[in-house]
């Protein structure tokens, strides 16, 4: 009898919290509202089911319960009844899969005006490339990749050359304009989730995978992943930015094109004298920071990162494994951009990539370094 009471009392609560819970679902960003419908509807099956079955348990245990000189009867097969549970069941499977596979039919199907838009995922950063003035994306591929073109964009494909790339993890869009998602990998299995707009869809290394969504509030939402990618997971994460079409189309004009990137590198690898003020370099320092993906491992407040802080770091006495310590000096940092694993701070995993980087990008990311500590030394003196 007390394990029945129990049960009633488990089944009211969790009724009365699924009615009153402030933890719901938040107003959607986005148009998918009927990913909410999908999850509803199961929800609404899945809690009949539940409670059915915990008050039919009840009813059992009062029912049956032991007594004096009863015994319980043994019935092998009851197949009328076995008959309606298997009706029954594939009725509400069927109830429960139909609308998901609804949904996800018309999640990957994106109406013919929506702009084409291209996510890149790597540990542990995101990356994005939108379409220019012929509102095409040009061609890329796995084998161009490299450290100067991180999309594997085709140089020669004139579609390409005014591709907007955005190597930070901000992506601006307009409120109210589809648009289609392209998913790629450039290492391992990725996620990308905005939980505000009902969209989640891995990225796969080797193919493209994709999704589309309209943005219907203006505000920033966070972009998660949520695949488990390594160590630096819970750092991978990005924010989109819905905004008006006037302000997204000013946002748009400022940020440089595919053709304009290749242009300015070539101009810094062939020229020998400096081409920017000490000011300028230290800017270009704290912009490829984040658009390199440091930060995702390396804090620049003093917390704990997957790397050494960058606060404070230029002038200290670093220990190393092997017990070992090293002076972080220009030449130290240089080193540890170029060939990280020479040497290894202590306490700290040894995971970062090489980064490939032209000599006045590795400068401008020296200053931006040196500029984190107490007594900031001017770099190359």
């Amino acid at each position: 009898m007390p394990l029945a009471i129990a049960l009633v009392i488990m089944v009211i609560a969790s009724v009365l919290f699924n009615i009153y819970t402030p933890w719901w679902f938040t107003p959607a960003a986005s148009n998918w509202g009927q990913i909410d419908d999908a999850v509803n509807i199961t929800l609404l099956i899945t809690g009949v089911v539940f409670v059915i079955i915990n008050l039919f348990l009840a009813y059992m245990l009062v029912r049956f319960r032991h007594r004096p000189g009863r015994r319980a009867h043994f019935q092998a097969h009851n197949k009328k009844l076995e008959h309606w549970l298997i009706a029954v069941t594939s009725v509400a499977i069927i109830i429960m899969l139909a609308p998901g596979l609804w949904v996800y039919a018309e999640f990957v199907s994106p109406p013919k005006e929506a702009t084409v838009i291209e996510v890149v995922g790597q540990q542990w950063r995101w990356s994005f490339r939108l379409p220019g003035k012929d509102n095409e994306l040009g061609k890329s591929s796995a084998s161009r990749v490299s450290g100067t073109n991180p999309f594997g964009l085709d140089k020669r494909d004139p579609k390409g050359q005014d591709d907007i790339l955005i190597a930070g993890s901000q992506l601006h869009l307009p409120i109210n304009q589809p648009v289609k998602l392209l998913l790629r990998s450039l290492d391992v299995l990725h996620d990308f989730y905005v939980p505000q707009i009902r969209a989640k869809m891995d990225l796969v290394p080797g193919t493209v995978t994709s999704f589309w969504f309209t943005p219907t509030k203006l505000g920033q939402f966070e972009i998660l992943c949520a695949e488990l990618c390594g160590i630096g997971h819970y750092n991978m994460r990005g924010h989109i930015v819905v905004e008006s079409k006037t302000q997204y189309a000013k946002w748009l004009d400022s940020q440089p094109t595919f053709g304009q990137t290749m242009a300015t590198e070539k101009s810094v690898q062939t020229s020998t004298k400096p081409t920017l003020s000490p000011v300028a370099l230290l800017e270009m320092g704290q912009t490829l920071a984040t658009t390199k993906g440091c930060l995702a491992c390396h804090s620049v407040d003093g917390s704990r990162g997957i790397g050494p802080s960058w606060k404070d770091l230029f002038g200290k006495q670093e220990a190393l494994e092997g017990g070992e310590s090293a002076l972080v000096d220009e030449a130290f940092i240089n080193e540890s951009i170029i060939a990280p694993n020479a040497k290894i701070a202590q306490g700290f995993p040894p995971i970062m990539p090489a980064v490939d980087m032209s000599p006045q990008e590795l400068s401008a990311l020296v200053s931006y370094i040196v500029s984190l500590s107490k007594t900031p030394q001017q770099v190359g003196k």
